[in-house]
């Protein structure tokens, strides 16, 4: 009986080590993400695959929300064409993705009314420093979802991936 139940414990034990723990590096083995659309107005991210929406998350915005983004600082979220060009698994924000903003365009817009484009626009989650109560469009201009969200895009998303924000 009692190596019954040391086998019986053994086994419980064998079972909660292999849940994996609580990682915010998830793997993703489906259908590659061919190219993400955010529609501002909606308040929506859409990963599509060819044609077909794999995944649509709620966003949050800028604290300035309409409008393109013209220079650092204006609480805008860009909206064009852009990509992603780089992640950060430190992200203060729990993890992020990095959009190509500012292009060439976005750099002489700013210029003509004499400011910086500014820059470091991610896709990321809340992390340690969201504040409840802040409202839905609370970023300087990074589109915003939750941690268990960002965990689930950074897993599906690759560096590369075209990115199209519509007002």
């Amino acid at each position: 009986m009692a190596i019954l139940r040391i086998l019986l414990l053994g086994l419980v034990l064998i079972g909660v080590a292999s849940c994996g723990g609580n990682s915010k590096f998830k793997s993703y083995n489906g259908p590659e993400v061919t190219r993400l659309v955010v529609l501002k107005g909606e308040r929506k991210l859409r990963l599509y695959h060819g044609r077909k929406v794999l995944e649509e998350y709620d966003i949050g915005l800028g604290f300035q929300p309409r409008g393109h983004k013209i220079y650092e600082g204006d609480g805008r979220t860009p909206e064009g064409h852009y990509y992603i060009n780089r992640r950060n698994p430190n992200s203060k924000y729990h993890l992020s993705l990095g959009i190509s903003y500012p292009d060439v365009n976005d750099v002489q817009v700013a210029r003509a009314t004499g400011r910086r484009p500014g820059g470091d626009i991610f896709i990321h989650g809340r992390g340690k420093f969201y504040e409840r109560g802040r409202g839905s469009d609370w970023t300087a201009g990074c589109i915003a979802v939750t941690d268990r969200e960002i965990e689930q895009i950074y897993a599906m998303v690759r560096d590369g991936t075209p990115i199209t924000i519509y007002p």
